[in-house]
């Protein structure tokens, strides 16, 4: 059926100003991801976190000291047996974790998130530390109610969140290599560490590899695992010549 214009609308509406067209909708912002850090230095037996950490986890102004038992205890109870059992494994057998927790309730409300660590590792691969983020994961925000069978369905929720924790667990492997090659750099040449980031970053440069692929070739090489590229032993050698004995 074709729709026909009403002539008596068409004269009511000469001479008289068309209403303003509505503004656009404007979308709604991503929902805000609040993010810490933390770190166990298992050597020294002690906790270290960001002020962030210390929001998420309902503690900023207890003055509390960071340890385990104030990370565990500020999770939901079901997920408390989890998080002990993956903290116990990356310390003892160097398994990195992500881990989808609760949150203690703020104003009644459970709130998810996800635990990640990844365990720091000397040169002969033992663990020395336990780095890690903790991410808070609030919904999204709708423009209506989400109907059964709508687009952006909680499995597409779950998928993306899986992703960003695959990007995170990739970042903290990445530093966690870098920082054990500048160790490594400043226990050979006795420099600082900034001189041990920036001869990282000459032998990226100069040999086309990322500072993460040369530093884990610098920590593979170190524990006996592989040897060290002949281009990178160059590089080493130009910038740190081997001392003459006496």
């Amino acid at each position: 059926m074709t729709a026909t214009p009403s002539p008596i609308l068409a004269r009511s509406s000469v001479g008289r100003p068309r209403p303003a067209a509505p503004p656009p909708a404007r979308p709604l912002p991503a929902a805000r991801r609040l993010a810490g850090r933390y770190r166990y230095d298992r050597r020294a037996g002690t906790w270290s976190w960001s002020p962030e950490t210390s929001a998420l986890l309902n503690l900023a102004h207890t003055g509390g000291q960071p340890c385990t038992e104030l990370l565990v205890h500020s999770l939901h109870p079901g997920d408390r047996p989890r998080a002990l059992d993956a903290i116990a494994a990356a310390c003892t057998a160097g398994e990195p974790f992500a881990l989808r927790v609760r949150l203690g309730s703020r104003g009644g409300l459970e709130r998810p998130a996800v635990l990640v660590g990844e365990p720091v590792v000397d040169a002969a691969g033992a663990v020395e530390a336990l780095e890690g983020l903790l991410v808070e994961v609030p919904p999204e925000p709708r423009q209506a109610a989400a109907r059964p069978g709508d687009a952006g369905t909680e499995d597409d929720r779950v998928r993306a969140l899986e992703t960003e924790v695959a990007q995170l667990r990739t970042a903290m492997s990445s530093r966690a290599a870098i920082e054990q090659a500048k160790g490594i750099l400043m226990l050979l040449t006795s420099c600082s560490e900034q001189v041990a980031f920036d001869l990282l970053a000459h032998i990226s440069s100069n040999s086309h590899r990322k500072v993460r692929d040369v530093a884990v070739a610098i920590v593979e090489s170190a524990a006996g695992h592989a040897g060290l590229p002949e281009d990178i032993q160059a590089l080493i050698r130009d910038v740190c010549p081997p001392r003459p004995h006496h």
